[in-house]
Protein backbone atom coordinates (compact mmCIF):
# COMPACT_ATOMS: atom_id res chain seq x y z
CA UNK A 1 0.00 0.00 0.00
CA UNK A 2 3.08 2.16 0.70
CA UNK A 3 4.01 2.10 -2.89
CA UNK A 4 0.39 3.07 -4.34
CA UNK A 5 -0.62 5.44 -1.94
CA UNK A 6 3.28 7.41 -2.53
CA UNK A 7 2.67 7.37 -6.33
CA UNK A 8 -0.23 10.04 -5.80
CA UNK A 9 1.38 11.54 -2.48
CA UNK A 10 4.94 11.88 -2.63
CA UNK A 11 7.43 14.21 -3.84
CA UNK A 12 10.59 11.90 -4.67
CA UNK A 13 10.78 9.88 -7.36
CA UNK A 14 13.23 7.20 -6.38
CA UNK A 15 11.84 6.85 -3.13
CA UNK A 16 10.71 3.44 -2.35
CA UNK A 17 8.42 2.92 0.66
CA UNK A 18 7.80 -0.15 2.05
CA UNK A 19 9.39 -2.57 5.31
CA UNK A 20 12.39 -1.77 5.85
CA UNK A 21 15.22 -3.46 8.37
CA UNK A 22 14.97 0.04 10.41
CA UNK A 23 11.48 -0.16 10.73
CA UNK A 24 10.98 -3.85 11.65
CA UNK A 25 13.70 -3.67 14.68
CA UNK A 26 11.67 -1.05 16.55
CA UNK A 27 8.68 -2.59 15.58
CA UNK A 28 10.49 -5.80 17.42
CA UNK A 29 11.55 -3.74 20.11
CA UNK A 30 8.08 -2.46 20.76
CA UNK A 31 6.09 -5.65 20.10
CA UNK A 32 8.51 -9.00 20.41
CA UNK A 33 6.07 -9.58 23.70
CA UNK A 34 2.77 -8.89 22.15
CA UNK A 35 0.60 -10.04 18.99
CA UNK A 36 0.68 -9.28 15.88
CA UNK A 37 -2.69 -7.25 16.27
CA UNK A 38 -0.62 -4.51 18.38
CA UNK A 39 2.06 -4.19 15.43
CA UNK A 40 -0.93 -3.53 12.80
CA UNK A 41 -2.52 -0.99 15.59
CA UNK A 42 1.40 0.45 16.10
CA UNK A 43 1.41 0.87 12.11
CA UNK A 44 -1.67 3.20 12.22
CA UNK A 45 -0.86 5.08 14.90
CA UNK A 46 2.24 6.33 13.47
CA UNK A 47 0.26 7.39 10.12
CA UNK A 48 -2.17 9.28 12.40
CA UNK A 49 1.13 10.83 14.16
CA UNK A 50 2.80 11.49 10.87
CA UNK A 51 -0.65 13.07 9.27
CA UNK A 52 -0.73 14.92 11.84
CA UNK A 53 2.91 16.74 11.63
CA UNK A 54 1.87 17.28 7.44
CA UNK A 55 -0.89 18.54 8.07
CA UNK A 56 0.44 21.10 11.38
CA UNK A 57 3.39 21.76 8.66
CA UNK A 58 6.07 20.30 11.27
CA UNK A 59 8.55 19.85 8.94
CA UNK A 60 10.98 22.25 10.21
CA UNK A 61 11.79 20.08 13.75
CA UNK A 62 13.51 17.63 11.56
CA UNK A 63 16.63 20.52 11.19
CA UNK A 64 16.87 20.25 14.88
CA UNK A 65 18.17 16.61 15.03
CA UNK A 66 21.33 16.48 14.00
CA UNK A 67 23.09 14.91 11.14
CA UNK A 68 25.51 13.12 14.43
CA UNK A 69 22.69 12.40 16.45
CA UNK A 70 21.83 10.51 12.91
CA UNK A 71 25.07 8.67 12.58
CA UNK A 72 24.73 7.83 16.29
CA UNK A 73 21.22 6.38 16.49
CA UNK A 74 21.63 4.40 13.00
CA UNK A 75 25.15 2.92 14.30
CA UNK A 76 23.72 1.67 17.44
CA UNK A 77 20.62 0.40 15.94
CA UNK A 78 22.75 -1.66 13.53
CA UNK A 79 25.08 -2.95 16.49
CA UNK A 80 21.26 -4.08 17.93
CA UNK A 81 20.30 -5.88 14.49
CA UNK A 82 23.62 -7.40 14.41
CA UNK A 83 23.21 -8.93 18.02
CA UNK A 84 19.82 -9.88 17.72
CA UNK A 85 20.60 -11.74 14.69
CA UNK A 86 23.52 -14.04 16.16
CA UNK A 87 20.73 -16.09 17.69
CA UNK A 88 19.39 -17.29 14.63
CA UNK A 89 22.56 -16.83 12.18
CA UNK A 90 24.25 -19.39 14.61
CA UNK A 91 21.21 -21.31 15.62
CA UNK A 92 21.68 -20.68 19.45
CA UNK A 93 17.73 -21.99 21.37
CA UNK A 94 15.40 -19.29 22.07
CA UNK A 95 15.96 -17.89 25.62
CA UNK A 96 19.41 -18.75 25.81
CA UNK A 97 21.13 -15.77 26.59
CA UNK A 98 19.85 -13.51 29.47
CA UNK A 99 22.93 -12.19 30.84
CA UNK A 100 26.63 -11.77 29.86
CA UNK A 101 27.42 -15.17 31.81
CA UNK A 102 25.57 -16.93 29.31
CA UNK A 103 27.72 -16.49 26.86
CA UNK A 104 30.23 -19.37 27.22
CA UNK A 105 27.11 -21.76 27.45
CA UNK A 106 25.87 -19.78 23.72
CA UNK A 107 29.00 -20.86 22.38
CA UNK A 108 27.85 -24.88 23.35
CA UNK A 109 24.84 -24.60 21.69
CA UNK A 110 26.00 -23.44 18.14
CA UNK A 111 23.95 -25.57 15.86
CA UNK A 112 26.94 -26.18 13.27
CA UNK A 113 24.56 -26.47 10.43
CA UNK A 114 23.43 -23.11 11.05
CA UNK A 115 26.68 -21.37 11.91
CA UNK A 116 27.86 -23.07 8.30
CA UNK A 117 25.14 -21.55 5.95
CA UNK A 118 24.68 -18.52 7.91
CA UNK A 119 28.45 -17.31 7.96
CA UNK A 120 29.04 -19.02 3.99
CA UNK A 121 26.07 -16.64 3.19
CA UNK A 122 27.75 -13.37 4.66
CA UNK A 123 31.13 -13.75 2.88
CA UNK A 124 29.26 -14.37 -0.26
CA UNK A 125 26.96 -11.76 0.47
CA UNK A 126 29.81 -9.17 0.97
CA UNK A 127 31.37 -11.00 -2.13
CA UNK A 128 28.49 -10.27 -4.47
CA UNK A 129 28.42 -6.54 -3.33
CA UNK A 130 32.00 -5.63 -4.44
CA UNK A 131 30.99 -6.96 -7.70
CA UNK A 132 29.49 -3.21 -8.33
CA UNK A 133 32.35 -1.42 -7.88
CA UNK A 134 34.67 -3.23 -10.53
CA UNK A 135 36.01 -1.16 -13.10
CA UNK A 136 35.57 -2.09 -16.53
CA UNK A 137 37.10 -0.43 -19.66
CA UNK A 138 34.38 1.07 -22.21
CA UNK A 139 34.16 -1.60 -24.53
CA UNK A 140 32.71 -3.87 -21.83
CA UNK A 141 30.32 -2.09 -20.22
CA UNK A 142 27.86 -4.92 -20.56
CA UNK A 143 29.73 -6.90 -18.45
CA UNK A 144 29.92 -4.20 -15.61
CA UNK A 145 25.97 -3.98 -16.15
CA UNK A 146 25.26 -7.37 -15.69
CA UNK A 147 27.72 -7.56 -12.63
CA UNK A 148 25.84 -4.55 -11.24
CA UNK A 149 22.70 -6.60 -11.76
CA UNK A 150 24.27 -9.17 -10.00
CA UNK A 151 25.12 -7.16 -7.34
CA UNK A 152 21.92 -4.82 -6.18
CA UNK A 153 20.20 -8.60 -6.99
CA UNK A 154 22.75 -10.10 -4.09
CA UNK A 155 20.18 -10.69 -1.23
CA UNK A 156 17.56 -12.55 -3.74
CA UNK A 157 20.38 -14.82 -4.94
CA UNK A 158 21.53 -15.57 -2.23
CA UNK A 159 18.20 -16.87 -0.24
CA UNK A 160 16.63 -18.57 -3.59
CA UNK A 161 19.74 -20.58 -3.67
CA UNK A 162 19.95 -21.45 0.09
CA UNK A 163 16.00 -22.21 -0.24
CA UNK A 164 16.14 -24.68 -2.89
CA UNK A 165 18.87 -26.49 -1.19
CA UNK A 166 16.60 -26.97 1.49
CA UNK A 167 13.60 -27.84 -0.76
CA UNK A 168 15.95 -30.20 -2.64
CA UNK A 169 17.09 -32.16 1.21
CA UNK A 170 13.45 -31.90 2.14
CA UNK A 171 12.19 -33.74 -1.19
CA UNK A 172 14.75 -36.32 -1.57
CA UNK A 173 15.38 -36.97 2.46
CA UNK A 174 12.55 -35.20 5.47
CA UNK A 175 12.28 -32.10 6.77
CA UNK A 176 14.35 -33.09 9.80
CA UNK A 177 17.05 -34.28 7.75
CA UNK A 178 18.12 -30.38 6.91
CA UNK A 179 20.61 -29.46 9.32
CA UNK A 180 19.94 -26.24 9.86
CA UNK A 181 16.37 -24.69 10.75
CA UNK A 182 14.04 -23.33 8.40
CA UNK A 183 11.43 -20.66 8.08
CA UNK A 184 7.78 -20.91 9.63
CA UNK A 185 4.88 -21.34 7.08
CA UNK A 186 3.13 -18.55 5.70
CA UNK A 187 -0.07 -18.13 4.23
CA UNK A 188 -0.73 -17.58 0.64
CA UNK A 189 -3.42 -14.79 0.45
CA UNK A 190 -3.25 -11.51 -0.68
CA UNK A 191 -4.29 -9.29 2.85
CA UNK A 192 -8.11 -8.11 2.71
CA UNK A 193 -9.90 -4.77 3.07
CA UNK A 194 -10.64 -4.51 7.65
CA UNK A 195 -10.28 -1.88 9.89
CA UNK A 196 -7.20 -1.79 12.07
CA UNK A 197 -8.12 -3.51 15.73
CA UNK A 198 -9.15 -0.93 18.35
CA UNK A 199 -10.08 -3.79 20.18
CA UNK A 200 -7.53 -6.68 21.14
CA UNK A 201 -8.29 -9.98 22.89
CA UNK A 202 -4.16 -11.03 24.14
CA UNK A 203 -3.60 -12.82 27.02
CA UNK A 204 -6.69 -13.60 28.21
CA UNK A 205 -7.39 -10.15 28.64
CA UNK A 206 -9.15 -7.16 26.27
CA UNK A 207 -7.21 -4.42 25.13
CA UNK A 208 -8.93 -1.11 24.29
CA UNK A 209 -8.12 1.54 22.28
CA UNK A 210 -6.57 3.05 25.46
CA UNK A 211 -5.36 0.35 26.63
CA UNK A 212 -3.64 -0.43 23.18
CA UNK A 213 -2.06 3.58 23.08
CA UNK A 214 -1.04 2.67 26.83
CA UNK A 215 0.77 -0.49 25.90
CA UNK A 216 2.32 0.94 23.00
CA UNK A 217 3.60 3.69 24.70
CA UNK A 218 6.53 5.25 23.31
CA UNK A 219 6.01 3.49 20.47
CA UNK A 220 3.72 5.52 18.73
CA UNK A 221 5.91 8.78 18.77
CA UNK A 222 9.13 6.90 18.26
CA UNK A 223 8.27 4.38 15.24
CA UNK A 224 7.25 7.59 13.15
CA UNK A 225 9.77 10.34 14.43
CA UNK A 226 12.16 7.69 13.12
CA UNK A 227 10.17 6.77 10.01
CA UNK A 228 10.25 10.21 9.08
CA UNK A 229 13.83 10.80 9.59
CA UNK A 230 14.87 8.02 7.15
CA UNK A 231 11.98 9.07 4.31
CA UNK A 232 13.41 12.19 4.97
CA UNK A 233 17.76 11.46 4.57
CA UNK A 234 16.57 9.08 1.30
CA UNK A 235 14.53 11.98 0.28
CA UNK A 236 17.41 15.17 0.20
CA UNK A 237 19.88 12.32 -1.14
CA UNK A 238 17.45 12.05 -4.41
CA UNK A 239 15.58 15.18 -4.74
CA UNK A 240 16.48 17.65 -7.39
CA UNK A 241 19.01 20.84 -6.77
CA UNK A 242 18.30 19.62 -2.96
CA UNK A 243 15.03 21.47 -2.78
CA UNK A 244 12.61 18.71 -0.53
CA UNK A 245 9.36 19.43 1.23
CA UNK A 246 9.54 17.62 4.27
CA UNK A 247 6.25 18.39 5.37
CA UNK A 248 4.50 16.78 2.45
CA UNK A 249 6.70 14.30 3.04
CA UNK A 250 5.14 13.67 6.37
CA UNK A 251 1.97 14.03 4.95
CA UNK A 252 2.68 11.07 2.72
CA UNK A 253 4.39 8.71 5.12
CA UNK A 254 0.76 9.25 7.45
CA UNK A 255 -1.41 8.26 4.30
CA UNK A 256 1.34 5.51 3.59
CA UNK A 257 1.15 3.62 7.05
CA UNK A 258 -2.70 4.83 7.41
CA UNK A 259 -3.67 2.83 4.38
CA UNK A 260 -1.64 0.09 4.85
CA UNK A 261 -2.97 -0.77 8.48
CA UNK A 262 -6.48 -1.28 6.33
CA UNK A 263 -4.11 -3.80 5.01
CA UNK A 264 -2.53 -5.48 8.32
CA UNK A 265 0.66 -3.69 7.23
CA UNK A 266 3.49 -3.29 9.57
CA UNK A 267 5.13 0.22 10.18
CA UNK A 268 6.65 1.41 6.82
CA UNK A 269 9.04 4.14 5.35
CA UNK A 270 11.67 4.56 2.32
CA UNK A 271 14.22 2.07 2.17
CA UNK A 272 17.59 3.21 1.29
CA UNK A 273 18.65 0.45 -0.37
CA UNK A 274 15.68 0.12 -2.71
CA UNK A 275 15.54 3.80 -3.72
CA UNK A 276 19.00 3.67 -4.55
CA UNK A 277 17.89 0.57 -6.89
CA UNK A 278 15.73 2.84 -8.62
CA UNK A 279 17.28 5.71 -8.96
CA UNK A 280 20.17 3.10 -10.26
CA UNK A 281 17.10 2.37 -12.45
CA UNK A 282 16.50 5.52 -14.44
CA UNK A 283 12.84 5.62 -12.33
CA UNK A 284 11.50 9.65 -13.69
CA UNK A 285 8.46 9.89 -11.85
CA UNK A 286 6.69 7.97 -8.21
CA UNK A 287 4.85 5.86 -10.56
CA UNK A 288 7.31 3.10 -10.17
CA UNK A 289 5.84 2.29 -7.10
CA UNK A 290 2.92 0.84 -8.81
CA UNK A 291 5.09 -2.01 -10.58
CA UNK A 292 6.84 -2.46 -7.30
CA UNK A 293 3.57 -2.82 -5.20
CA UNK A 294 1.82 -5.30 -7.89
CA UNK A 295 5.17 -7.70 -8.07
CA UNK A 296 4.43 -8.12 -4.23
CA UNK A 297 0.94 -8.75 -4.74
CA UNK A 298 2.00 -11.40 -7.34
CA UNK A 299 4.78 -12.74 -4.56
CA UNK A 300 2.22 -12.65 -1.61
CA UNK A 301 -0.37 -14.70 -3.65
CA UNK A 302 2.23 -17.23 -5.65
CA UNK A 303 4.81 -17.80 -3.77
CA UNK A 304 4.37 -17.77 -0.09
CA UNK A 305 4.13 -21.57 0.00
CA UNK A 306 7.62 -21.59 -0.75
CA UNK A 307 9.03 -19.32 2.00
CA UNK A 308 8.84 -22.10 4.99
CA UNK A 309 11.74 -23.38 2.56
CA UNK A 310 14.18 -19.95 3.64
CA UNK A 311 16.58 -20.87 6.40
CA UNK A 312 16.67 -18.60 9.13
CA UNK A 313 20.35 -17.94 9.16
CA UNK A 314 20.11 -16.96 5.41
CA UNK A 315 17.77 -13.97 6.49
CA UNK A 316 19.75 -13.22 9.62
CA UNK A 317 22.70 -13.38 7.04
CA UNK A 318 20.61 -10.99 4.83
CA UNK A 319 19.96 -8.70 7.70
CA UNK A 320 23.55 -8.32 9.17
CA UNK A 321 25.27 -7.71 5.95
CA UNK A 322 22.18 -4.61 4.99
CA UNK A 323 22.97 -3.43 8.64
CA UNK A 324 26.37 -3.78 8.66
CA UNK A 325 27.13 -0.97 6.33
CA UNK A 326 24.89 1.70 8.04
CA UNK A 327 27.16 1.94 10.98
CA UNK A 328 29.82 4.88 10.70
CA UNK A 329 32.30 5.10 12.98
CA UNK A 330 34.61 7.13 10.89
CA UNK A 331 32.53 10.48 11.99
CA UNK A 332 33.78 10.09 15.72
CA UNK A 333 37.20 10.83 14.70
CA UNK A 334 35.98 13.38 12.34
CA UNK A 335 34.11 14.90 15.09
CA UNK A 336 37.05 14.53 17.43
CA UNK A 337 39.41 16.76 15.37
CA UNK A 338 36.70 19.27 13.84
CA UNK A 339 33.66 19.75 16.41
CA UNK A 340 33.90 17.86 20.10
CA UNK A 341 30.60 19.35 20.55
CA UNK A 342 28.99 17.33 18.59
CA UNK A 343 30.97 14.55 19.38
CA UNK A 344 29.79 14.41 22.53
CA UNK A 345 26.13 14.29 20.90
CA UNK A 346 27.43 11.11 18.58
CA UNK A 347 28.70 9.35 22.08
CA UNK A 348 25.76 10.18 24.25
CA UNK A 349 23.18 9.00 21.75
CA UNK A 350 25.44 5.58 21.20
CA UNK A 351 25.45 4.80 24.62
CA UNK A 352 21.80 5.32 25.46
CA UNK A 353 21.07 3.54 22.65
CA UNK A 354 22.70 0.21 23.31
CA UNK A 355 22.01 0.76 26.93
CA UNK A 356 18.55 2.16 27.61
CA UNK A 357 16.94 1.04 23.70
CA UNK A 358 16.73 3.00 20.72
CA UNK A 359 13.82 5.15 22.20
CA UNK A 360 15.82 6.43 25.00
CA UNK A 361 19.18 6.82 22.80
CA UNK A 362 17.40 9.31 20.50
CA UNK A 363 15.34 11.14 22.94
CA UNK A 364 19.11 11.88 24.28
CA UNK A 365 20.48 12.32 21.45
CA UNK A 366 17.58 15.46 20.35
CA UNK A 367 18.28 16.80 23.85
CA UNK A 368 22.00 16.96 23.64
CA UNK A 369 21.40 18.42 20.39
CA UNK A 370 18.85 21.08 21.84
CA UNK A 371 21.05 22.00 24.48
CA UNK A 372 23.88 23.09 22.18
CA UNK A 373 21.31 25.27 20.72
CA UNK A 374 20.33 26.69 23.55
CA UNK A 375 23.78 27.18 24.50
CA UNK A 376 24.82 28.82 21.27
CA UNK A 377 21.60 31.22 21.49
CA UNK A 378 22.58 32.06 25.28
CA UNK A 379 26.71 32.87 23.76
CA UNK A 380 27.16 33.68 20.59
CA UNK A 381 30.34 33.46 19.40
CA UNK A 382 31.92 37.53 19.02
CA UNK A 383 34.99 39.05 17.48
CA UNK A 384 36.32 41.79 19.09
CA UNK A 385 39.26 43.65 17.52
CA UNK A 386 40.62 47.27 17.24
CA UNK A 387 40.18 48.60 13.65
CA UNK A 388 40.55 52.35 12.08
CA UNK A 389 38.90 54.64 9.86
CA UNK A 390 40.36 58.02 8.66
CA UNK A 391 43.35 57.41 11.33
CA UNK A 392 40.83 57.11 14.04
CA UNK A 393 40.96 54.01 15.97
CA UNK A 394 37.75 52.37 17.31
CA UNK A 395 36.75 49.11 18.82
CA UNK A 396 34.57 47.17 16.50
CA UNK A 397 32.65 44.40 18.33
CA UNK A 398 30.79 41.83 15.14
CA UNK A 399 28.78 38.16 15.90
CA UNK A 400 30.14 35.20 13.68
CA UNK A 401 25.97 33.98 14.24
CA UNK A 402 22.59 35.64 14.92
CA UNK A 403 22.27 37.35 17.90
CA UNK A 404 18.61 36.55 19.15
CA UNK A 405 17.54 38.24 22.63
CA UNK A 406 19.02 35.19 24.63
CA UNK A 407 22.49 36.64 23.22
CA UNK A 408 22.40 40.08 23.33
CA UNK A 409 23.29 40.30 27.32
CA UNK A 410 26.79 38.24 26.45
CA UNK A 411 27.56 40.49 23.45
CA UNK A 412 27.08 43.53 25.80
CA UNK A 413 29.54 41.82 28.60
CA UNK A 414 31.96 41.05 25.96
CA UNK A 415 31.85 44.64 24.51
CA UNK A 416 32.18 46.14 28.39
CA UNK A 417 34.74 43.94 28.59
CA UNK A 418 36.73 45.02 25.94
CA UNK A 419 36.41 48.59 26.18
CA UNK A 420 38.06 47.98 30.25
CA UNK A 421 40.91 46.62 28.64
CA UNK A 422 41.27 49.46 26.92
CA UNK A 423 40.41 51.83 29.67
CA UNK A 424 37.64 53.06 27.88
CA UNK A 425 39.35 55.48 25.20
CA UNK A 426 37.93 54.32 22.26
CA UNK A 427 34.90 54.72 20.51
CA UNK A 428 32.73 51.36 20.31
CA UNK A 429 31.29 50.19 16.83
CA UNK A 430 29.04 47.33 16.83
CA UNK A 431 27.94 45.19 13.80
CA UNK A 432 24.49 44.50 14.11
CA UNK A 433 23.86 42.86 11.04
CA UNK A 434 22.75 39.54 12.63
CA UNK A 435 20.92 41.05 15.32
CA UNK A 436 17.70 38.65 14.88
CA UNK A 437 14.11 39.45 16.13
CA UNK A 438 14.96 42.64 17.76
CA UNK A 439 12.34 42.71 20.73
CA UNK A 440 11.87 44.25 24.56
CA UNK A 441 14.92 42.51 25.87
CA UNK A 442 16.89 43.45 22.97
CA UNK A 443 16.13 46.87 23.40
CA UNK A 444 16.31 47.05 26.81
CA UNK A 445 20.06 45.25 27.18
CA UNK A 446 21.29 48.11 23.83
CA UNK A 447 19.84 51.04 26.06
CA UNK A 448 21.45 49.97 29.24
CA UNK A 449 24.72 49.47 27.18
CA UNK A 450 24.25 52.59 26.10
CA UNK A 451 23.66 54.30 29.47
CA UNK A 452 27.49 52.36 30.71
CA UNK A 453 29.38 53.75 27.95
CA UNK A 454 27.74 56.80 28.28
CA UNK A 455 28.93 57.34 32.11
CA UNK A 456 32.62 56.37 30.52
CA UNK A 457 32.56 58.90 28.28
CA UNK A 458 32.60 56.32 25.35
CA UNK A 459 30.16 56.42 21.87
CA UNK A 460 28.44 53.76 21.01
CA UNK A 461 27.50 53.09 17.45
CA UNK A 462 25.82 50.89 15.96
CA UNK A 463 26.30 49.59 11.86
CA UNK A 464 23.76 48.64 9.53
CA UNK A 465 21.12 48.20 12.01
CA UNK A 466 17.61 46.78 10.43
CA UNK A 467 15.88 50.37 9.48
CA UNK A 468 12.52 49.56 11.83
CA UNK A 469 15.10 49.02 15.05
CA UNK A 470 16.51 52.47 14.02
CA UNK A 471 13.54 54.14 14.73
CA UNK A 472 12.80 52.49 18.10
CA UNK A 473 16.44 53.62 19.44
CA UNK A 474 16.81 56.82 17.39
CA UNK A 475 15.50 58.90 20.10
CA UNK A 476 18.57 57.22 22.89
CA UNK A 477 20.99 59.41 24.06
CA UNK A 478 24.54 58.22 23.02
CA UNK A 479 23.68 55.91 20.32
CA UNK A 480 23.87 56.53 16.15
CA UNK A 481 23.58 54.54 13.28
CA UNK A 482 25.77 54.31 10.14
CA UNK A 483 25.70 52.00 7.19
CA UNK A 484 29.12 50.96 5.33
CA UNK A 485 32.85 52.01 6.21
CA UNK A 486 33.57 55.72 5.03
CA UNK A 487 30.67 57.28 6.93
CA UNK A 488 31.87 55.29 9.63
CA UNK A 489 35.14 57.26 9.59
CA UNK A 490 33.44 61.00 9.29
CA UNK A 491 31.17 60.07 11.93
CA UNK A 492 34.12 58.87 14.14
CA UNK A 493 36.25 62.53 12.88
CA UNK A 494 32.85 64.44 14.11
CA UNK A 495 32.13 62.55 17.19
CA UNK A 496 35.98 62.89 17.95
CA UNK A 497 35.86 66.52 17.86
CA UNK A 498 32.95 66.40 20.03
CA UNK A 499 34.24 64.42 22.72
CA UNK A 500 36.25 65.41 25.59
CA UNK A 501 38.28 62.13 25.89
CA UNK A 502 41.63 61.56 23.90
CA UNK A 503 41.84 59.21 20.86
CA UNK A 504 45.32 57.18 20.85
CA UNK A 505 46.81 56.66 17.97
CA UNK A 506 47.36 52.83 16.83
Amino acid sequence: MGSFVYVIFGSIAQVSIGPTSLMAILTLQFTSHLSVQFVIALAFLAGVVELLMGIFKLGFLVNFISSPVTSAFTTATSIIVIGAQMRNLLGIPKGMFKSYKDIPAMFEKIRPGDATLGLTCIAVLLCLRQLSYLNFSPKRQVIKKVLWYISISRNAIVVCIASFMAFHWVQSESEAAVPFRLNAKVNSSVPTFKLPPFSIDFNDMTYGFVDICSELGSAIIVVPLVAVLANVAIAKAFAKDGNLDATQEMFAMGLCNIFGSFFSAMPTCGAFTRSAVSNASGVRTPMAGIYSGTMVLFALGLFTKYFQYIPKSTLSAVLISAVLFMTDFKIVFDLWKNNKRDLLGWIGCFIASILYGVQGGLMVGILISMLFILLQLGSPDVQVNIKESEGIPYIHVSPDTDVFYTGIDHLRIQTKTACLSYDFKYTVVINASKFTQFDYTSISIVKTLAKELAEKNVILILQYMDEEAQKVLGGIENITFCDDIIPLGYLLAQKSRNSDHVQIKM
